[in-house]
């Protein structure tokens, strides 16, 4: 009884470096916003140094990109009227026409690099050499179509004086000067945009390391502080630890201290039964006989009073009733036939006075099987509990006891076919199954409650196959012996 009257474990002293982690705690949680601010105000200006460098590297981009347009199309303007000048004197030569292919090309391309390069220079300060630059280039085509049209009328004279002129080699003169000074025009403006991204690369590349130190040293300091910080949580962790095994352990040696006193008290309760049922079977057994022998005899001696006669067989059945009483309460108190018998003819008896008291339909499926007392009587007290419950609850018809021995475990199955319920819904209050349940655990056995609404319900138990003590088994009568 010291067991129950000590006192539970109660948790220990908050430890010292406990109280030391809290100020870290709390300034963990004071400096996390500040945290996260910092980190959004470094992620946000590194972010704006990338895109101001992108979009100054994509303007002048952009810008060079229409540099080297311009460009090309003031070379494409030259390389028309080269190769058509070039055809025509082939043309002028030998009389062919596949030769003035080149002609052709410049006849079709020509206006539209003319459109083109004066809407590139349509706004700048060189939009008139632009505009001259197409003047000329027009009258030099005009020129060679002119003088290819002579030679075709066969007006010698006429296309000559017009190729030994010097009109047509100014015309191109000039446009090749033209195209020179824009060549030249776009290729510094070009270097200049080179250099504005170099530039943009450069400032977003010193931005970028600049920002990129500045949050390893921010970060190298949160990793300081934080290191320290999980050092504490560690030991703090540790000392956790080293109380819930404490506790633990403290938990399995009074869960124990428990299943020994219940096995205890159900040993005690047992051994109380059975000393009551030898008193009763004793004592009061001795006095209802002497009783019944003394009626007999009065009986006889008082064979010609009809009252007294009467008044003693009523005492009598009386008497026998009592004696019939007693032994019911002696097997319910400890089963005789359990322990001069054994287990199989103990609940054979069991089931069939079960059978005739409740009218349900029982069968049987008892392997007699060595085990000692306690196991014994165990299995008979569930079975016994067993079969009240399915009277009182399961409105069953048919109900099904099976025992044997399997893989080294002692197994009793208790099935009906009765209503059956849920398991996990029993409210409080219901006792039997679940003492039952603790007293198989105590012996080192496991019990199973396995039902369903509307599908009966299984009541499996195992213990662990136990031979009994040479001694018990040699002063055990033959089951085939009758007591």
């Amino acid at each position: 009884m010291a067991l129950l009257n000590s006192p539970l474990p109660q948790p220990a002293e908050r430890p010292t470096v406990l109280r030391h982690l809290d100020p870290w705690l709390e300034g963990a949680a004071r400096n996390r916003g500040v945290a996260v601010v910092l980190a959004a105000v470094a992620a946000a200006a590194v972010m704006g140094v990338s895109e101001a460098a992108f979009w100054g590297a994509d303007q002048a981009l952009a810008q060079s990109q229409a540099r080297h347009v311009a460009r090309d199309e003031g070379l494409r303007l030259r390389e028309l009227l080269t190769n058509a000048e070039t055809a025509q004197r082939g043309f002028l030569l030998t009389g062919r026409d596949d030769y003035l292919a080149p002609v052709k090309l410049a006849e079709r391309e020509l206006p539209a690099v003319l459109k083109s390069l004066r809407g590139q220079y349509e706004s700048s300060d060189w939009a008139a050499l632009v505009q001259d630059a197409s003047l000329r280039a027009n009258e030099k085509l005009s020129e060679l179509q002119l003088v290819i049209k002579l030679y075709r009328e066969g007006n010698t004279p006429a296309w000559q004086g017009l190729v030994e002129s010097d009109i047509g080699r100014e015309k191109m003169q000039a446009v090749r000067d033209a195209v020179a000074q824009l060549d030249r025009h776009e290729l510094a403006q070009i270097a200049q945009e080179r250099d504005a991204v170099y530039r943009s690369l450069t400032w977003g590349r010193l931005g970028v390391h600049g920002l990129t130190l500045l949050s390893l040293f921010g970060l190298a300091i949160f990793l300081r502080r934080n290191e320290a910080l999980h050092k504490a949580r560690r030991q703090h962790a540790d000392e956790l630890a080293l109380e819930r095994d404490r506790l633990d352990r403290e938990v399995a040696r009074r869960t124990a201290e428990l299943t020994e006193l219940a096995r205890h008290l159900q040993t005690v309760r047992e051994d109380e039964r059975a000393r009551l049922a030898r008193e009763l079977h004793d004592e009061l057994g001795a006095l209802l006989t002497a009783a019944k022998l003394d009626v007999a005899r009065i009986r006889r001696m008082t064979k010609t009073a009809v009252d007294i006669d009467e008044r003693l067989k009523h005492m009598s059945e009386l008497l026998d009733q009592g004696i019939a009483l007693k032994r019911r309460i002696i097997e319910d108190l400890r089963p005789s036939a359990l322990s001069n018998l054994g287990l199989v003819p103990a609940l054979e008896i069991l089931t069939q006075e079960f059978e005739q008291r409740s009218g349900l339909q029982l069968s049987l499926e008892l392997n007699d099987a060595p085990s000692d007392e306690a196991d014994r009587l165990a299995l008979y007290r569930l079975v016994q509990e067993a079969l009240t419950n399915i009277l009182r609850h399961a409105k069953a018809r048919h109900v099904r006891v099976s025992l044997g021995e399997a893989d080294g475990w002692l197994q009793l199955h208790i099935r009906d076919d009765g209503q059956g319920f849920n398991p996990e819904a029993v409210g409080a209050g219901h006792h039997g199954l679940l003492g039952m349940r603790y007293r198989i655990e105590s012996l080192g056995g496991t019990l199973q409650l396995l039902s369903a609404p509307g599908r009966g319900t299984l009541v499996l138990a195992r213990l662990p196959y136990r031979a009994p003590p040479p001694a018990e088994a040699a002063a055990a009568p033959d089951a085939d012996t009758p007591a």
